[in-house]
């Protein structure tokens, strides 16, 4: 089944569904309904929120499925965020709290032997 357009193929305005139809008994319903901010998503988007949600919200989990970095997926996270209509607030002390608490990881892995001091320096360098 084709995704739903969201704007207006002509003029860019947005769009609104105005009639449903069931595919098993032919029920026709009409009326304005609105489509939900899920619509307003790409396939790229729509795919993201699939594996953040299969990975329960948690990035880093998705960090080590996906091999990217935790601050591209923030920053995917954030797109999509605003992809949908919402407002991304404070986005800069957001960034610095997660390089503190990536910081603080690093240093805990180290002190627990998981670790080696070259290991640690190194992955404290590209954090940067």
């Amino acid at each position: 089944m084709n995704k739903v357009f969201i704007k207006c193929p002509a003029c860019g305005d947005g769009l609104y569904a105005t009639q449903l139809s069931c595919n098993r008994c032919d029920t026709t319903v009409q009326g304005s309904f609105s489509l939900s901010a899920f619509d307003r998503l790409s396939a790229d988007s729509l795919h993201f929120l699939e594996i953040y949600i299969k990975n329960r919200g948690n990035l880093k989990e998705m960090e080590r499925e996906s091999g990217e970095p935790y601050p591209a997926l923030r920053s995917k996270l954030n797109a999509v965020i605003g992809e949908m209509g919402f407002e991304v607030n404070g986005e800069e002390k957001i960034e610095q709290e997660d390089l503190l608490d990536e910081r603080r990881q690093i240093l805990n892995r180290l002190d627990r032997g998981e670790l080696g001091a070259k290991e640690a320096t190194e992955a404290l360098q590209k954090l940067k």
